[in-house]
């Protein structure tokens, strides 16, 4: 893992020369890191995520830009891979910070990315719809009593929605929880372009807010 942001490669205990030697890296509120040579990526949250939105955005030249709002997480980026730790926090503070300033990610539209969340997810939102491709080798664990529906369109392989399995179905799925429609806290996913090896399990005894992966430190 390399080193957190603001730091520079060469000068690892001088913080102010690495925004002056890579302006790209830190403007203002934004950060930022050049593509390289990656052909992919991967946006790790390692700690929880809270009041994100995720998008793939053609426009971006580097590997990534990101705006966070009043909790500042660290940032690691290491080739294609984008580690993001919030601290940890109590379930209850995030689900009572509703004038919080939304992060922003936006991811680079031109390589496929693998996206990761441990720790649980409020108020999420992960729009990918300018990647190229469906989605594949996906994994979505959820808190136990959560509802959630999930929409593919596109067909869909190797499909595990709880304890239902579909080998292999052509054109749109729609599966959904029986408490789904009147559940105020739940889980929505939609893949437009076909899912291969795609789960949505619930998880038995998960505690939200958890620091899971301690990675980083």
């Amino acid at each position: 893992m390399d080193e957190p942001r603001g730091t520079d490669p060469t000068n690892l205990g001088n913080p102010i020369a690495a925004r002056r030697a890579l302006p790209e890296e830190w403007c203002g509120d934004h950060f930022a890191a050049p593509l390289g040579s990656s052909t992919s990526g991967r946006l790790r949250f390692i700690n929880g995520a809270h009041r994100v939105v995720i998008r793939a955005d053609a426009h971006v030249r580097g590997l990534y830009r990101a705006r966070f709002g009043d909790r500042m997480p660290t940032i690691w980026v290491h080739g294609g891979a984008v580690t993001i730790r919030y601290p940890q926090v109590a379930a209850c503070d995030w689900l009572n910070c509703r004038s919080e300033r939304p992060a922003e990610v936006a991811l680079n539209a031109l390589i496929p990315w693998d996206v990761e969340v441990r720790g649980g997810a409020s108020r999420f939102v992960a729009d990918l719809r300018g990647l190229r491709g469906g989605a594949s080798n996906v994994a979505i664990p959820r808190p136990a009593g959560v509802a959630a529906r999930l929409c593919v369109g596109g067909g869909a392989t190797l499909l595990k929605f709880d304890d239902r399995r579909i080998g292999a179905a052509g054109g749109e799925l729609d599966l959904r929880d029986r408490d789904y429609d009147g559940a105020i806290g739940r889980y929505d996913v939609a893949v437009t372009g076909g899912a291969n090896n795609l789960s949505i399990d619930k998880q038995r005894g998960w505690k939200e807010g958890v620091d899971l992966d301690r990675e980083g430190e």
